[in-house]
């Protein structure tokens, strides 16, 4: 066997016939290039979503969040009032205890 020189230099030269001949067996191929592109893309978002919504709140979080949260306060006067409005007015009280009862009639 003859030593030969191994040359690990890089051609800039013969680079674009080689880009040429990449292309063109690529092009034979450029549909099943794109189909396999357009499952893994298809298959990262789906696995994204699943890892996203099984996620579950941290304690703190939680916390944080019912902190926020501004509790309604009504004075003794105003259900006083709204209880002595109740009472006077049959239609009314049929009304709220309906509401009360079953809240998805009309």
């Amino acid at each position: 066997m003859k030593n030969k020189d191994i040359s690990l230099k890089f051609d800039f030269k013969s680079m674009p016939k080689q880009a040429k001949r990449l292309v063109s067996k690529l092009i034979r191929y450029q549909v099943i290039i794109f189909i396999v592109l357009v499952v893994g893309l298809f298959g990262y978002l789906i696995i994204q979503i699943s890892t996203v919504s099984q996620k579950e709140p941290s304690d703190s979080d939680l916390v944080q969040q019912l902190s926020t949260v501004k509790r309604l306060k009504i004075d003794q006067s105003s259900i006083d009032k709204i209880l002595q409005l109740e009472d006077q007015n049959v239609v009314v009280q049929s009304l709220f205890d309906d509401a009360r009862n079953n809240p998805f009639t009309e």
